[in-house]
């Protein structure tokens, strides 16, 4: 059965564990771009608890936007903001170092559409996670699809209506917060390493 996803920034692990279970993925890129959604921002675990990283978009003054027309905010060095709080997060976590390289390039990339950005978030943390990235994309803009033939999780995008609670893991700030629940795969892969993909695998989905 095909999957259908939002592409968003370094997804959260139910993305990722939607993908890990699923054998065809096709992206939704016809919608109209929202705000507040993953689309454009993802949560990490800071020594301060979950705090949001978020891309600046520019907005051209019309009512509706498509998400593949949507370009990245120049004016500020966000990238740069991105990846010293990634290093503040998770530095001391046992993957960090060991994945750095292979994240790095995309805060020193300028890329001019979220989209592009998005796509290429997911090619390196598949890679990470040595699990194949094959996917399609929409061509049409569909409200509701044929739940016989396509499981919709497009409303992964935003991360308020989504339910999944899932199994913890150790995180480096755990002593102090607590296990925080559902944040960036990057979490995951930080803190578990070869065996991201394995938790993926077996990890329950819950559709809305």
């Amino acid at each position: 059965m095909n999957l259908l996803l939002h592409p968003t920034y370094f997804p959260s692990i139910s993305h990722y564990v939607a993908m890990a279970q699923s054998e065809e993925i096709e992206f939704e890129i016809e919608d109209n771009f929202q705000k507040q959604t993953n689309r454009n921002r993802t949560y990490i675990y800071s020594p301060n608890g979950i705090q949001l990283l978020n891309i600046p978009v520019k907005h051209s003054g019309e009512s509706h936007q498509k998400t593949k027309d949507i370009k990245i905010e120049t004016d500020f060095d966000w990238q740069k903001q991105h990846f010293k709080s990634l290093e503040a997060a998770y530095r001391s976590s046992p993957f960090f170092e060991y994945f750095e390289d292979a994240i790095r390039p995309i805060f020193e990339k300028k890329h001019t559409f979220l989209l592009d950005l998005n796509f290429e978030t997911m090619a390196i943390v598949s890679k990470c996670l040595r699990m194949k990235f094959e996917y399609k994309t929409t061509s049409e803009y569909f409200h509701e699809v044929d739940s016989n033939l396509i499981l919709d999780y497009r409303h992964l995008a935003n991360g308020k209506k989504d339910p999944s609670e899932f199994e913890s893991y150790t995180q480096v700030f755990g002593d102090k917060y607590g296990f925080i629940n559902n944040l960036s795969v990057l979490d995951l892969i930080f803190n578990e390493g070869k065996f991201a993909l394995d938790y993926l695998k077996n990890q329950k989905l819950i559709l809305k």
